[in-house]
């Protein structure tokens, strides 16, 4: 990725040599060595600390306009911590990549790191926070986001380009800075090696350090951010992808759920449909029986046997890879980041958008072979021949029949590749570089467009998800023209007047236009020729059931019997038992609880026990209320097992911890018992 507009003289010749080549290079690690390999995996690296580094005077963390998952951290609260900064924006495709890096490495050393994510934009778009918090939830980021969206962090830690990764020691120190992708196992060693020198001096807290994740909330949704969508006319039948919830939906043109494929984990799992796993998948190509669906985390090319219910892995290893010459057997060739999938009319040719390597890959469906198809892998808008043009996070296809036609979202750009066999020539429909861009209607270079990500052709006309510009726009190639037909630049949700949150997908069938309107978790339906919008009922489709919360380390609390005078609700009064200074954090949610009976009698309704549920109000008192079938007689009895899992922050720092708390309680109705139960605990 490029730097902001403003650092991009400084940086220029940097970026295009290393920065877009998918992995940067230039190693500013302080110590000896990290490893074998540099970011991109080939040769080694020496690592030194600069002359800047060492003249650093105390570094802060003020200076966002906003937190996520969080309430403002000062340098202070993470005294004894190692602190790694990622520098991201959250169309930056190689800022993807470092997510699950990061991941792994806070669940290898939970009680020794904080990773703290500062999203520095390109675009307008991501400059405000609710848009960023919502792509916070998308990704599944557990570690607290500035919104450093007046570049403030960004120059204070002199970054140059995204991804960035900058370590700070336990007394808030810099130790290292490194632009571009970074390998797990070159930054596990650099950390590990850090954590230790560190334990050595004692200068490490190991108090684990929580907080609490747009993601940990509550989802209702039917679909959770769907990327792409595909429209079967014939079939009569709308293939959606439901990228949040990491599955494939199956529904009829109005919207009736006909089949669900994946089972809402993420993984890489080939086999039936309520078995088979996906990871963030995103477009897919109908090629008789096969639906082959791009998915996007899992770096792999997927396909589900309509027929026999089936799905199977049929190019990628599940491993990201740096090659950007690759060429070989499917289930042998990593890929990158494949965002989208389309068939080459006539053939037995798939192509790829290959986003991770700024690239389009072809796959032969016959020999299973796959490869670079176009694109030379730098992150640019370069015309001609395939092997010397580029692309710039290409995450939309469409086609003519004539021509390939490329939503290329870095450049906000629409390309054009020739089909005709041996002239593969690529060509600019719009776009004018990888900042030029806005929302501007009009004919060729004087066109903008931002962030572009979806692209459907249908009579003559090419249809645009203009998706940070939240506007369907449609395109006449020939004429390089394009003009805004629905949506407004600001976001919004309603059929009438059309309003749309960052589309990011689109498909025509029967001259009905279906928009995945990602931000808004839904799927609407535009007909063309009256312009009139519909969102699809999508009720007979459920959210993926979640795991249960696990308790660990909770405080057991076995409670005396209580007696309760028979009513149709049994009350739990609840007293968390909080330190000195603690509180319970305020955002919705906060506290889960689950319960469990023994209940003999069958006088708890049905669904109430064991469904995990959540207090609206969090505070360190509260009441759970448990509704019954009937009011109990006299001499009936009923034991609860209440637990309860609840974010308790620190009332100076903000830094929250994970409470767990269980209570069996016995109970027995009564005349002339109480109207409810007390239950409290130690302070743990």
């Amino acid at each position: 990725m490029h730097p902001p507009k403003s650092q991009m003289r400084f940086v220029i010749g940097l970026c295009l040599a290393l920065a877009c080549a998918g992995v940067c290079a230039g190693w500013l690690w302080n110590g000896a060595r990290a490893g074998d390999g540099g970011g991109s995996g080939e040769g080694r690296r020496t690592i030194v600390k600069t002359a800047a580094q060492r003249q650093l005077d105390r570094l802060t963390l003020d200076g966002g306009v906003a937190w996520i998952n969080t309430a403002p951290l000062k340098m202070e609260d993470l005294r004894g911590k190692i602190v790694i900064l990622d520098f991201w924006t959250y169309c930056c495709i190689n800022c993807h990549h470092i997510i699950p890096v990061l991941a792994k490495l806070e669940e290898k050393y939970p009680n020794d790191i904080v990773v703290i994510g500062v999203h520095t934009p390109k675009f307008f778009a991501e400059r405000d926070t609710e848009n960023i918090r919502r792509k916070v939830r998308e990704y599944k980021l557990k570690h607290p986001v500035i919104n450093d969206a007046n570049q403030t962090l960004w120059d204070r830690f002199g970054v140059q380009s995204w991804p960035t990764i900058v370590v700070l020691g336990p007394n808030g120190e810099p130790l290292a800075k490194q632009g571009g992708e970074v390998p797990f196992d070159i930054l596990d060693k650099y950390i590990g090696r850090e954590i230790q020198k560190f334990k050595a001096k004692g200068a490490m807290k190991e108090t684990p350090v929580q907080f609490f994740p747009e993601i940990e909330k509550p989802d209702n949704t039917p679909l959770l951010f769907p990327g792409k969508i595909l429209a079967d006319g014939p079939g009569k039948r709308l293939f959606i992808s439901d990228t949040g919830h990491s599955r494939i939906v199956i529904t009829s043109l109005d919207g009736k759920v006909q089949q669900v494929f994946g089972n809402g984990v993420e993984g890489l799992n080939d086999g039936p449909a309520d078995k088979a796993q996906f990871n963030r998948q995103q477009g897919m190509c109908l090629v008789e029986n096969t639906l082959y669906v791009a998915d996007t985390e899992n770096h792999a090319l997927r396909a589900i046997d309509l027929k026999a219910k089936t799905v199977k892995t049929v190019a990628g290893t599940g491993q990201q890879t740096y090659k950007i010459d690759a060429h070989g057997p499917g289930l042998k060739t990593p890929l990158t980041s494949p965002w989208d999938v389309i068939q080459v009319p006539g053939t037995k040719t798939l192509l790829i958008a290959m986003a991770g390597h700024h690239q389009i890959w072809r796959f032969e469906m016959e020999s299973e072979m796959v490869g670079v198809w176009a694109g030379s892998g730098q992150e640019n808008i370069i015309d001609g021949p395939p092997g010397e043009a580029a692309f710039a996070q290409p995450s939309g296809l469409a086609t003519d029949g004539k021509f390939l036609y490329v939503a290329d979202s870095e450049v906000s750009g629409i390309r054009a590749v020739s089909l005709e066999k041996n002239k593969h020539l690529v060509q600019t429909v719009v776009g004018v570089g990888l900042f030029g861009f806005g929302d501007i209607d009009g004919v060729g270079d004087e066109v903008r467009l931002q962030h572009c990500l979806g692209v459907a052709y249908d009579d003559d006309k090419l249809y645009i998800a203009d998706t940070y510009n939240n506007k369907i726009k449609v395109c006449y190639p020939s004429k390089r023209e394009v003009k805004t037909i629905l949506g407004n630049k600001t976001p919004g949700d309603s059929d009438d007047p059309p309003r749309f949150y960052q589309p990011g997908g689109l498909s025509v069938a029967n001259m009905i236009l279906y928009v995945a309107d990602t931000n808004n978790h839904a799927i609407r339906a535009v007909d063309l020729k009256s312009g009139t919008v519909k969102t699809l009922d999508l009720s007979g489709l459920k959210p993926p059931t979640r795991p249960r919360p696990k308790f660990n380390n909770a405080l057991l609390t076995e409670a005396s019997k209580a007696k309760v005078s028979p009513t149709d609700t049994v009350t739990l009064n609840v007293t968390l038992p909080l330190a000195e200074k603690q509180k319970v954090n305020a955002e919705p949610d906060s506290i889960t609880y689950v319960i469990e009976t023994v209940d003999k009698d069958g006088l708890v309704k049905k669904g109430v026990a064991e469904e995990t549920k959540h207090v609206s109000k969090p505070e360190d008192k509260f009441s759970v209320e448990i509704p019954l079938t009937k009011v109990p007689a006299s001499g009936q009895s009923l034991e609860v097992k209440l637990s309860v899992s609840a974010f308790v922050c620190d009332a100076d720092t903000n830094l929250c911890q994970v409470k767990n708390y269980i209570w069996t309680v016995p109970i027995a109705f009564a005349d002339r018992g109480a109207d409810s139960v007390s239950l409290k605990a130690q302070t743990k």
